[in-house]
């Protein structure tokens, strides 16, 4: 794996095969994708189903012909985390070997009695290797991790304080998201992280991974969220709507407007095509708010 930060713009949508695509995914998508455009980039896509328990079946398909109905064209085959445990194992073994790993056999019914809103703490001190079920964690310490987001701005965090030391091997012998999505991104050779703001309080933790391993650490922007009247993300699990492929013009103005672009009033009676010029052309990240906005189906 390079290190070695790459001269040509890397950007990704990485959505997860667990249902299909709706407004929300739709914002990410297109905010990552003119981002890349606008830098003359690469624009790739990575199915997230590291959690494999969650997958539905056909949804990755589903989601990349809509996105295909949509006018994205992608750079390469497409990356599934499902394929890539080996690559987790290897960084998990660098990470052991510099003795920042513990096993811990805490249950989520035991820590829920806990009442800290951090992991206690509880197995720190217990070595490895462990014969019984347990999860792998790291050991976090008072780094604080302070990277400038394009759209969120300044970002602080103090990863023992405020994330204590979270998992990177599940009990159930699946990799955690945090691990998964740093080695990716590094094999990868992303250059910014175009995604959505719920995952703005990962990314200190990725960051800290990131340095840990030795990687690159690219750019974050991180992009509003469309939330119901209750200011809850719309989401699969909340069953957000899939989008209509025969609205295609008019959701794609839709998106644009939420990201902050001022679109021409008539935009939405253009072809596709048309759409994406001009979205490629006046694509402009400081107009984007960094508020969550209420968007009705």
């Amino acid at each position: 794996m390079s290190n070695k930060k790459s001269t040509i713009y890397k950007g990704r949508f990485a959505p997860s095969p667990t249902g299909p695509v709706h407004f929300g995914t739709l914002i990410a998508a297109v905010g990552s994708y003119l981002q890349a455009k606008k830098n003359n980039g690469k624009w790739f896509i990575r199915m997230e189903d590291v959690d494999t328990t969650r997958k539905v079946a056909g949804a990755d398909k589903d989601i990349l012909d809509t996105l295909e109905a949509f006018g994205f064209e992608w750079d390469g085959t497409v990356l599934y985390q499902s394929n890539q445990t080996e690559h987790y194992q290897q960084a998990l073994l660098n990470l052991t070997e510099q003795s920042l790993i513990f096993p811990c056999l805490c249950s989520r019914k035991q820590l829920a009695k806990t009442e800290h809103p951090i992991y206690p703490g509880t197995c720190r001190n217990r070595p490895l290797p462990e014969s019984n079920e347990h999860a792998l964690r790291i050991l976090s310490n008072d780094t604080v991790i302070t990277f400038n987001d394009r759209v969120m701005g300044k970002q602080s965090q103090n990863i023992k304080a405020e994330c204590g030391d979270f998992i990177l091997k599940r009990r159930d012998g699946l990799f955690a998201y945090q691990l998964a999505v740093v080695v990716d991104d590094a094999l990868q050779g992303m250059t910014e992280i175009v995604r959505g703001s719920d995952l703005l309080d990962s990314t200190p933790r990725q960051i800290f991974l990131q340095q840990l391993l030795g990687y690159e650490v690219p750019v974050y922007c991180h992009l509003p969220l469309a939330v119901n009247a209750e200011g809850i993300k719309m989401s699969k699990s909340e069953g957000a709507a899939k989008v209509d492929i025969k609205n295609r013009q008019q959701l794609m103005c839709r998106v644009l407007k939420f990201l902050g672009q001022e679109t021409p009033v008539d935009l939405a009676d253009s072809s596709l095509d048309n759409i994406w010029r001009w979205a490629i052309t006046h694509w402009d990240t400081r107009n984007i708010s960094c508020k969550n906005k209420c968007v009705t189906t």
